[in-house]
């Protein structure tokens, strides 16, 4: 008995274009099922997530205000130095521990006769002129206390929804990225019912790569790109003399713009294999322009990130390992019969 063509079966199949729209209605209303479920889902984590989100930033702004922390420091014992009060040797590294305990500088204000009661001290008379000021006639005193507790480490928010917004977007996407498996089965569904048997077997190939390429460069902006990014940023504040007061919606914003970049600059193997496979370029034009190629890559990552060293060199040194793997793939991956005779009548 002859086996029975799956292609032909296909063919016995076809539907109108009605059966089409019918199907597509049917694929969209259980991809909003699903994305909705996703979505009840993530306001059950959205308060982890919006929390998880801020860990970089903080450890960011925790840096950024140590440093600071120790520059200050350092002048207020060079003024104690040479008052008499500390002794020279040391200031720089004295100062330094201070700041790697998380100890930050605050000065405060008292009167003396206050200080008199409380210590039980002799102090200095006040400048006690009819033309000073409140403060004039007050003794300084350097205090101390702790990063954790500094109040510049939590973001702001300059509305009174800002907050609920932000959580309301990050359950939308948590909720997205916990239905999007569905959502692309049943989209996979739908495409499939018109492919022929032959063309199927790449999509089951190709999508796992393209999910796990995405995926890989969103964990490395995350994880990794954030830092760099941070760091430049934080650094540029400080030359211009400028605390960073960070939004949480910009923040977020922010969290998912460079992700979704990366994730999708790290396509480039398949864009590369889709191109070749379409006769646009060949895997010889791949190898002649590699240059300019690297060249080309510089140039995005330069636009697609802050502009950084870091984050420039973190992106683009992955993008061209991955353009020489696009190429790598190009001559390696099989080509279907259709594909090989028009190569051969080309």
């Amino acid at each position: 008995m002859p086996a029975r063509d799956p292609d032909a079966k296909l063919e016995q199949k076809k539907m109108s274009f009605f059966d089409h729209l019918e199907e597509l209605r049917a694929t969209l209303l259980k991809s909003i099922a699903v994305l909705a479920v996703g979505t009840l889902l993530g306001l059950l984590l959205g308060w982890s997530v919006v929390d998880y989100i801020q860990t970089p930033l903080r450890a960011a702004l925790v840096e950024f205000y140590r440093g600071q922390a120790q520059e200050q420091n350092v002048e207020r014992l060079t003024e104690m130095q040479e008052e008499g009060a500390v002794d020279p040797e040391g200031i720089a590294e004295q100062a330094k521990l201070l700041a790697e305990d998380g100890m930050v500088p605050q000065d405060f204000y008292f009167y003396p006769d206050e200080l008199r009661r409380a210590l039980g001290l002799e102090l200095p008379a006040a400048d006690s002129a009819e033309d000073s000021s409140p403060r004039d006639q007050m003794v300084r005193l350097r205090g101390f206390r702790p990063l954790e507790d500094d109040p510049r480490l939590s973001l702001i928010s300059t509305a009174g929804h800002e907050p609920f917004m932000v959580y309301v977007k990050a359950s939308i996407v948590v909720g997205a990225m916990i239905a999007s498996p569905f959502i692309f089965y049943f989209i996979w569904e739908f495409v499939a019912a018109g492919l022929y048997h032959s063309e199927r077997k790449y999509v089951y190939v190709f999508l796992p790569i393209s999910l796990g390429l995405f995926f890989a460069g969103a964990a490395l902006a995350f994880f990794f790109v954030f830092d760099f990014v941070l760091e430049f940023l934080f650094w540029f504040n400080a030359k211009m003399g400028i605390n960073p007061t960070p939004r949480i919606n910009e923040w977020m914003s922010f969290v998912l713009l460079l992700p979704l970049g990366f994730g999708i600059s790290f396509q480039l193997p398949l864009v590369m294999l889709f191109l070749e496979r379409i006769r646009v370029f060949t895997v010889e034009v791949y190898l002649s322009k590699w240059r300019v190629a690297v060249l080309v890559i510089a140039i995005l990552s330069m636009f697609l990130t802050p502009a950084d060293p870091g984050s420039m060199l973190l992106m683009g040194v992955p993008l061209v390992i991955l353009y020489f793997g696009g190429i790598a793939m190009c001559h390696y991956m099989p080509r279907s019969n259709t594909q090989k005779a028009v190569n051969q009548d080309g």
